[in-house]
């Protein structure tokens, strides 16, 4: 197990991962792009402005894990060990990625591109999206009661198809949960 190091700068779809357990360690500026992380396990760990975009995430463990202004396009987050699962995403580009039928109570975006993720079937509850940009993203069968969206933008939620249970919208983005019904609002 490797603790408490920082490491800056590494690209690590040339370099190797050195260990298969993270604990406390700070990854600043790393490639992890394509890489197989396979069964790693990361727990307390920040990643700064980090490129993650299309790594395997096969039964990699996320514990108490901080993602903050990192590139993580086309992952499939539903391929993780979900054993103590927790994580959050501040600044981060996400788009293409999937939380397919994740459970991901309390979760927080914030400021976050979240174009064209799959939601469906996960569990949101208490979920924050934070000034978070969700267009083309899919809720289906999602569970989103007392999920926050006021500042979040560009969604479409059916109403009728997920769970929305004292979910909080904006009057500003209402009309998100409007879209299937083909009106205008002006």
């Amino acid at each position: 197990m490797i603790e408490r190091e920082k490491f800056e700068g590494v690209d690590f779809s040339i370099e190797k991962l050195q260990d298969d357990k993270y604990e406390d360690c700070t990854f600043v500026n790393c490639n992890f792009s394509k890489v197989h992380l396979t069964e790693k396990v990361f727990s307390e760990c920040i990643f700064e402005s980090c490129d993650f975009s299309n790594a395997s995430l096969g039964g990699t463990g996320f514990r108490e894990v901080k993602f903050k202004q990192c590139k993580m396009l086309g992952l499939n987050f539903e391929h993780c060990n979900d054993f103590l699962l927790d994580f959050q995403f501040e600044d981060c580009a996400l788009s293409f990625s999937s939380f397919f039928q994740m459970k991901l109570k309390g979760i927080r975006f914030k400021n976050c591109n979240l174009q064209d993720v799959d939601f469906t079937e996960t569990d949101l509850q208490k979920g924050v999206f934070d000034k978070c940009s969700l267009s083309k993203t899919i809720f289906e069968n999602t569970l989103l009661q007392k999920a926050d969206f006021r500042t979040a933008f560009g969604f479409s939620i059916d109403p009728e198809r997920n769970s929305i249970s004292k979910a909080k919208f904006s009057q500003s983005n209402i009309v998100g949960l409007l879209t299937k019904y083909n009106i205008e609002i002006e």
